[in-house]
């Protein structure tokens, strides 16, 4: 049993995954700091910030509503590393690391809402 969100390995690996993504946008053009790099690293942010507060609200359908928000945060991640991909192919960017802290959050955050009964 899980006594704090600081002990669940997704919330972990999440925290890991926005250090990764602010290391990587530090490599974007100058002009994204308010475009695309913001975007990137408030959608990593929120990740593990809503893992936090769904585990502190102590009520499933709470946890399970924030834990739903962390899911769609990192959609949008998914998304804009997409577009990164493709807009900074030639700057030669390793989004290897980002790739798979994300893919790995985002099948924790899946099994974790499978496991949460959807309360009425």
């Amino acid at each position: 049993m899980t006594r704090s969100y600081k002990d669940l390995i997704v919330w972990q690996k999440s925290v890991a995954l926005v250090i990764e993504v602010y290391k990587l946008t530090e490599s974007f053009p100058r002009n994204e700091q308010f475009g695309l790099t913001s975007q990137m690293r408030r959608a990593a942010v929120s990740i593990p910030s809503n893992i936090a507060e769904g585990k502190l609200r102590g009520h499933t359908k709470e946890c399970r509503q924030f834990f739903f928000i962390s899911f769609g945060s990192g959609g949008e991640l998914e998304t804009q590393v997409e577009i990164a991909k493709h807009l900074y192919k030639e700057k030669g960017l390793d989004f290897t690391k980002t790739d798979s802290l994300l893919g790995e959050v985002m099948k924790m955050l899946n099994k974790f809402l499978s496991t949460l009964e959807p309360s009425a």
